[in-house]
């Protein structure tokens, strides 16, 4: 077998001082990326006095619009267990894609994994009767993914989005964010690629996947969701991939942190990992948009949220380099 894979201790997000792989940013194949200042953050907020807004209601209303939901999982119970307190009384990480969508537009941009799922966090804070859900723009999208940012499946994509969030919360309006932002620190996305055999590829996906899953735990990390997006490209009859499949991997203490300040992180979070290989390219790729999007997107400049957020970065870095090189 001829998988480059280096100090498996059964090898999960997310800058080391010493790297083998070269973090790179996607190019883009054709238009120029439009530059935009559209916020790339967005906060729908709603009355919600009698409670009956929540999670589940918003749950049901995007799987009425046909999205796929890879995780609505409750985090405030995580909070107060890890942690002793929380600021909310309803925190939840909300994960959902929409298949025929992400089927178009991995045709045009194969990266489209790092937002497949989407994530939103929905949100109550403490004592008061409003709920919010925070997600990201088309623009936003388009910027990391490296696709013009008038790209019409994601403009349809976003719309789609909103006007979901209004049929469930008819009383909601965006608001206006308190910051602007800032110039990334680092490239947005992190990205390694890793040479595979041609006729034993199956089996060294399988070691990688081992190995990485096994790293997860001890470096703080935790799988929130799983989708083999191959194995639905290929039931709509698109064979461009002999496997495509993305991890949805979150740190506890990072979107807690982060979520005092900016509780519409969970726009970010849990961070998307995808690991696809084309049909008759003996490459495997992976990537994952790397926090300095959330440093940017949310103005994050205080010492204690950056560190989180760096010390996530490297510790992702220092698994898939060991995983890769």
């Amino acid at each position: 077998m001829k998988m480059l894979i280096k100090g498996m201790l059964c090898a999960s997000m997310v800058v080391s001082n010493v790297w083998a792989v070269e973090v790179v940013k996607v190019a883009p194949k054709s238009a120029a990326v439009a530059q935009t200042n559209t916020a790339d953050v967005t906060i729908f907020t709603s009355n919600n006095a009698d409670g009956k807004i929540t999670p589940k209601t918003i749950e049901d209303a995007f799987k009425k619009a046909g999205f796929t939901i890879s995780a609505n999982r409750d985090m405030n119970g995580p909070f107060v267990k890890q942690f002793k307190s929380s600021s909310f009384d309803t925190y939840n990480l909300f994960t959902f894609y929409k298949k025929d969508t992400v089927l178009e537009l991995v045709k045009k941009y194969p990266n489209v994994g790092l937002f497949a799922p989407m994530s939103m966090s929905i949100y109550t804070k403490k004592g008061e009767k409003t709920i919010s859900v925070s997600s990201l723009s088309a623009e936003a999208m388009a910027k990391i993914m490296k696709a013009p940012s008038d790209d019409a499946t994601l403009q349809a994509l976003r719309t789609l989005v909103k006007t979901t969030l209004k049929e469930v919360m008819p009383q909601g309006s965006f608001e206006k964010l308190s910051y602007t932002m800032q110039k990334p620190k680092g490239d947005l996305v992190t990205k390694f690629s890793m040479e595979m055999d041609a006729d034993e590829w199956e089996d060294e996906l399988d070691e990688l996947k081992m190995g990485f899953e096994g790293e997860l735990a001890p470096n703080g990390f935790v799988i929130a969701g799983f989708n083999n997006l191959g194995d639905e490209f290929e039931e709509a009859n698109y064979e461009g991939y002999d496997f495509y499949e993305v991890y949805s991997i979150c740190k506890l203490p990072v979107i807690y942190t982060i979520a005092q300040s900016r509780p519409e992180a969970g726009a970010f979070a849990p961070c998307s990992l995808y690991l696809s290989k084309k049909k008759n390219v003996n490459m495997l790729e992976i990537a994952f948009p790397s926090v300095y999007n959330w440093m940017s997107s949310m103005a994050i400049d205080t010492d204690t949220d950056m560190k989180v957020l760096e010390d996530a970065q490297a510790g992702m870095q220092k698994i898939l380099t060991g995983l890769t090189e």
